[in-house]
């Protein structure tokens, strides 16, 4: 895989480079509310730049249909990557067409365009081959060199990610260089113990990462709504919480390999419950309360780790040498159900250990709850992507950027 260190050794200057970024950031209507991923790919884009390259931006937001939808525009984006560069960015309000060919033809040296969501392109997520490799021969007029540095998009098969490379001279930036030599170091000669955090929603979501780290963690962690399945295989009634019912058989075949190989199985000792699940507009007050895990009241609902539950978890992390974190342990968008991400954040910044936050939800919490980034060993911008590179799965987006 060449680097963009080695693009730019052989010259930049007055060609048009094409950086398939990853600007899916979350929106509160036109407001951004976390930009962790615009200034990840910030090193690459102004790079480029400084060394006169004409530089165009492309990237996802969002699942359109394959067509434009305002409330996914990538204007919000474009805006911000200007102000982050401190310069003027061109926005284009196609991907291909005439608004997207004049902004790439209007460049100069050193300038930057971004063009508009290649969602909203059905070519870009199609699954027909042709249809797909059509989309890739128009974004290629637009460009001389192509650059990968979307890392949270390169488990997908799109246009943009797979095909395209295909068409052009390709390099890897300095994100995906990064994103890619981090998880070697969770796959290869792993500092030990090892310890996992999974949380998030779906159990189903997870189940691929889980197997494969059977074979390599010393402890996994469970929380989030994935846990409640967890403690329902265990036989604990879960309430109203969230429950993958078909799921349980694959939970119980896990607990069980797990304590044949002696991988810790670490499962929440008290929760957080409310009757329903709270309002994330108004952070009105939910009335919560906190509930052993194998006594939790018909009615209510699993919302975050209790009190008991966040020590113990620290205590599983405090020894740790290697932590890998991928999703919340709570609602952590509301007040009231948050101290159990804080928490795992918390014991990660105590901790001594290389760990990473694996993207996605994770990752926007870190911030929104007011750490420090610096703090934690890295912070990955693909949660989708980092898990499936766990699971040792090959990865479309960086296939395509081998030689």
């Amino acid at each position: 895989m060449k680097t963009i260190d080695e693009l730019l050794a052989e010259g930049v200057a007055g060609k048009r480079v094409f950086v398939r970024a990853d600007l899916n950031v979350p929106l509160d209507g036109t407001t951004i509310t976390d930009d962790g991923r615009i200034r990840a790919v910030l090193p690459t884009i102004s790079k480029l730049a400084e060394a006169g390259a004409r530089v165009v931006v492309a990237s996802h937001l969002g699942r359109p249909k394959g067509a434009p939808d305002p409330a996914f525009s990538l204007a919000p984006a474009a805006a911000r990557l200007g102000e982050l560069l401190g310069a003027d960015v061109a926005f284009a309000a196609d991907t291909v067409g005439v608004s997207a060919r004049a902004a790439v033809a209007g460049l100069a040296d050193g300038q930057v365009a971004v063009i508009e969501n290649l969602r909203f392109n059905a070519g870009e997520t199609s699954k027909d081959d042709a249809e797909r490799a059509a989309f890739a021969d128009q974004l290629a007029e637009l460009a001389d060199v192509y650059v990968g540095d979307g890392f949270g998009a390169v488990h997908r098969k799109h246009a943009s990610v797979f095909d395209l490379p295909a068409r052009l001279p390709h390099y890897a930036g300095y994100l995906i260089a990064t994103e890619v030599g981090v998880l070697k170091k969770l796959t290869t000669d792993v500092k030990r113990p090892y310890a996992v955090v999974l949380g998030g929603a779906k159990v189903s979501d997870k189940l691929g990462v889980i197997d494969h780290l059977l074979e390599r963690a010393d402890r996994i962690l469970i929380g989030g709504g994935m846990a409640y399945t967890f403690l329902k295989a265990k036989g604990y009634e879960v309430g109203s919480s969230l429950l993958q019912e078909d799921q349980i058989p694959a939970v119980r075949e896990y607990l069980s390999r797990a304590e044949e190989k002696g991988v810790e199985f670490v499962l929440p000792v008290d929760v957080v419950v409310a009757p329903a699940f709270p309002d994330l507009k108004t952070k009105a007050p939910a009335h919560p309360t906190t509930v052993a895990a194998d006594a939790m009241p018909e009615g209510q609902m699993g919302l975050d780790n209790g009190p008991e539950t966040n020590k113990l978890y620290a205590s599983k992390l405090a020894d740790a040498a290697t932590v890998f974190w991928n999703g919340p342990m709570g609602v952590f968008e509301h007040p009231d159900f948050a101290d159990g991400t804080r928490a795992v954040a918390q014991a990660l910044v105590d901790s001594p250990a290389f760990s990473v936050v694996g993207g996605g939800d994770s990752a926007a919490a870190v911030r929104i709850l007011g750490f420090d980034e610096n703090a934690f060993g890295h912070i990955s911008t693909g949660g989708g992507a980092s898990l499936e590179y766990l699971e040792g799965k090959t990865l479309p987006g960086l296939a395509a950027l081998e030689d």
